[in-house]
């Protein structure tokens, strides 16, 4: 049996579950195909009549025969989402975020992956590199799109030289052949000071212009440095070459939108934050398409907290209501401003926003997504914290309340002694969050 394919989850009133299908079997084969990854799986079910042959745990096998509409999903859930072995990646790229991790941590945060299924389930970013040729066909073979690509550079040596794979060279041939065969892209740069930036991105982004109709978007972040890192060449990204970044690549949008019709290129809004320049209203970011890469989030977040607070009535509160909202270093100025606009619609409302000093990965580290547990209880122990503190939820693990050192949100509330509460890094949920909580809190008061 292959322990790859055992499902965990039949999805109730699902196809799968009125057919009897139940955890612990075992997937087979789809129209007679081996089913080789959740690739397979995705495109083999598609159709509307299909074959499923299945073993029982006992080792019995049975076929089913499935009519439905195309697309219907069966409601099949697998032990191991990808269906095969998670490929790892082979790179040793210079400015490799998890290479520049501390001892320690849990095993699963030193795993790098570089697997085109990632891509397409979850977002993940791939180099390429780590692919060989059978799959560039299958994902052309089956149009697996969009794909999200970690580019970087287009010269050659460079991109060698940058991830450390001989292979990394080759990268404007596969490009070129998803351009032919309509696979639609994401793209990423991560700009490396000395390395990757001033001629040597104009470079990449003319390179990308042929493929311009394949690609979606272009995103453009600055790399992050903890104080593990080794490598005495790679430098941050001060606040004066942000500004040349963003001047450089709002002359590539001004191109691109009178040539094109759409910016195609956006930087990270760590670049506006460095360079202390207003950034963009969420209008330049057409769809945000790389909102997840830190691309035009505070727009967002900027966008949906205003026009909430526009519709919002005066509030008053009957008794005073105090909270903390604690945040990385870089979004901490942006949140007291929103604050201020709430405290002025909701009288009794005292918000107090606290940035986190990253001491973890170190000072150059200003991003709410990697504050950890024991440097938030570092910062905000001592201090006034009000009736609770209030954390975007990107500081936790994808779907847990546990932090990147491990603490979790019941260990941090209980080391500080007040509720601690994780919110959606969305501007109107943000505003919810509170007033709900206010009014409970209030509620409470009251009946003691």
């Amino acid at each position: 049996m292959r322990t790859d394919n055992i499902i965990s989850r039949v999805v109730p009133e699902s196809i799968a579950s009125e057919l009897g299908v139940r955890a612990g079997d075992c997937l087979i084969a789809i129209n007679g195909c081996p089913v080789e990854d959740v690739i397979d799986y995705r495109f083999l079910t598609a159709d509307e009549n299909i074959e499923l042959t299945l073993q029982r745990a006992d080792g019995s096998e049975w076929v089913l025969e499935i009519v439905k509409d195309y697309d219907d999903e069966l409601g099949i859930e697998f032990e191991n989402p990808v269906m095969a072995e998670t490929r790892q990646c082979r790179n040793k790229c210079l400015f490799c975020f998890i290479d520049q991790m501390p001892p320690g941590m849990r095993s699963a945060l030193y795993v790098k992956d570089d697997d085109s299924r990632l891509s397409f389930l979850q977002g993940n970013y791939i180099t390429l590199t780590n692919m060989k040729p059978d799959e560039i066909d299958k994902i052309i073979r089956y149009r697996i799109s969009p794909l999200n690509i970690s580019v970087h550079t287009t010269n050659p040596e460079l991109r060698v030289q940058m991830l450390n794979n001989r292979s990394a060279g080759n990268l404007m041939t596969i490009l070129k052949r998803f351009h032919e065969k309509h696979i639609y892209m994401n793209l990423q740069i991560v700009l490396c000071p000395g390395f990757n930036d001033s001629s040597e991105l104009d470079r990449t982004l003319t390179d990308m212009e042929p493929l311009a109709d394949s690609i979606i978007s272009i995103a453009v972040v600055p790399v992050g440095i903890t104080k593990y890192q080794k490598n005495a060449a790679l430098k941050p990204v001060t606040g004066s070459k942000a500004r040349q970044v963003l001047k450089q690549i709002h002359q590539w949008q001004n191109r691109w939108e009178n040539k094109l019709g759409r910016k195609l290129v956006y930087p990270a809004d760590e670049f506006y934050l460095k360079a202390e320049e207003p950034w963009p209203d969420a209008s330049a970011y057409e769809a945000f398409y790389q909102l997840e890469n830190g691309v035009g989030m505070l727009a967002s977040f900027e966008l949906d907290a205003t026009a909430f607070l526009q519709k919002m009535p005066l509030i008053r509160k009957r008794h005073p209501f105090h909270m903390t909202i604690a945040t990385g270093e870089a979004a901490a100025p942006f949140m007291m401003l929103l604050a201020e606009k709430l405290m002025q619609k909701v009288e009794g409302l005292v918000v107090k926003v606290i940035p986190v000093v990253n001491t973890f990965f170190g000072p150059s580290i200003t991003v709410s997504g990697l504050v950890t547990g024991q440097d938030l209880v570092t910062c905000l122990k001592g201090e006034f914290l009000g009736d609770f503190v209030m954390i975007p939820e990107n500081m936790l693990k994808h779907g847990e309340l546990v932090f990147l050192d491990d603490l979790t949100v019941s260990d941090v509330s209980q080391q500080l002694g007040i509720k601690v509460l994780s919110c959606q890094v969305d501007g109107s949920q943000w505003i919810k969050t509170m007033l709900r909580q206010s009014t409970r809190n209030t509620k409470s008061r009251s009946e003691l």
